[in-house]
């Protein structure tokens, strides 16, 4: 367990620690703004795909 965390400590102290941790902000954020559309606009393409189905099967159940 040692060794992983002397390794551990090598890895973020260097260039590609930096590197890595840069990639995993992005990741991230990118996670941040995905959850916020898919909230803000869930209701939205809910309906609209609602409006699909209706339009293709008048008889359908949507929303259920």
């Amino acid at each position: 367990m040692t060794k992983f965390i002397l390794n551990l400590r090598n890895v973020l102290a260097g260039e590609r620690g930096a590197t890595a941790i840069e990639y995993a902000l992005l990741v991230g954020l990118i996670a941040v703004i995905i959850i916020a559309a898919v909230t803000l606009l869930g209701t939205q393409l809910q309906d609209l795909f609602c409006g699909v189905v209706t339009a293709l099967n008048p008889t359908a159940v949507c929303g259920a």
